[in-house]
């Protein structure tokens, strides 16, 4: 693999006013990817391959570090990945089959089998809490170390995002069900629940657990503090766009909660001051040939010291500069 030099000028498609394309973007996959992580800093990425399995690249670098994969000389469909916020281990789900990654020396350290298709899957600081969105209707948290489910959090659908604070405390899971919930892990008591008329797609949470952020298909996205359950502020979206039912696909808050980074199913990426829903910076990221068979979703964001960095669906890391660095 190698640094695409992309000719940004030509491949931009202007989604929003004063849009701006990346700084710089790294080709990780040729046909895209199913999914994929980043570190908290940004110097890391977890990509599941359409075509190759999974990988782990440095970013600053732009160097394929590890291939992964479930099984020995195969390459595994990987679709739920997640990194512990110190960006030690990562978490890769095939179907019902989870392993958790060391990424200074690229080994398993082990291998769990969920009781259903993992669909979303999250870690805790240390790497020693796991939480996966299954297809059954249950969000299930595990310890990563040692093995085996502490608890199981039910919803009447399949849990299709999940997030953790970064102790572990708190747990949010998003669900077909149209419900949004908030859990207190070590009791495992439901502390909020917020409802929608569709499927929660996109959940994040602040490292501190006091603030949230959900979505739902053809639905607002709301801002809420998670000690109250009342809304902070509500992100502007376009009414067409809610009605085409093009929401956010990823989003994520900075380190001390004050702002969030969102992507959305057509590329763009917004930046918000969390307590005011504030417009900060907007980028569109640069799209294959039509005939690829990825698009660009947003499918993982993060902040970084040199600014957001982002992975798109069609096999992309792209590194963006924050408007106060222009």
């Amino acid at each position: 693999m190698r640094r695409a030099a992309l000719a940004l000028a030509t491949l931009w498609l202007v989604g929003c006013s004063g849009a701006e394309p990346p700084e710089s973007s790294l080709e990780v996959a040729k046909r895209g990817i199913h999914g994929a992580a980043l570190s908290a800093d940004g110097r890391l990425a977890a990509v599941g391959s359409l075509t190759h399995g999974g990988s782990l690249w440095n970013l600053e670098s732009g160097e394929r570090r590890f291939n992964w994969s479930h099984e020995p000389e195969a390459g595994s469909a990987i679709t739920a990945l997640g990194f512990a916020p110190d960006g030690a281990t990562v978490i890769t789900a095939e179907g019902s089959t989870v392993v958790l990654w060391d990424t200074a020396k690229g080994k398993a350290l082990r291998y769990f089998e969920a009781p259903s298709p993992v669909l979303a899957a999250a870690l805790s600081r240390d790497g020693g809490l796991g939480l996966l969105g299954l297809e059954d209707g249950t969000a299930a948290l595990f310890d990563a170390r040692a093995g085996g489910i502490k608890r199981r959090f039910t919803h009447a659908g399949a849990v299709v995002a999940v997030a953790l604070d970064a102790s572990g405390r708190h747990a949010m899971t998003g669900s077909a069900d149209g419900s949004a919930r908030l859990w207190d892990t070590l009791s495992g008591t439901q502390l909020q629940r917020w409802d929608y008329r569709a499927e929660v797609r996109v959940v994040a949470l602040s490292d501190d657990g006091q603030r949230a952020f959900s979505t739902a298909r053809y639905e607002h996205s709301v801002i809420r503090d998670t000690g109250s359950g009342q809304p902070i502020a509500e992100l502007p979206a376009y009414s067409t766009r809610i009605i085409r039912g093009e929401t956010w696909s990823a989003a994520r808050f900075s380190a001390d909660g004050s702002r969030l980074l969102c992507g959305t199913v057509d590329g763009r990426v917004m930046l918000w001051e969390a307590g005011s829903a504030r417009l900060i910076g907007s980028w569109q990221l640069p799209r294959r040939s039509a005939w690829k068979a990825a698009g660009n979703r947003v499918v993982a964001v993060v902040f970084a010291e040199a600014g957001p960095v982002v992975a798109s669906g069609d096999g992309f890391i792209h590194r963006l500069r924050l408007p106060s660095a222009r």
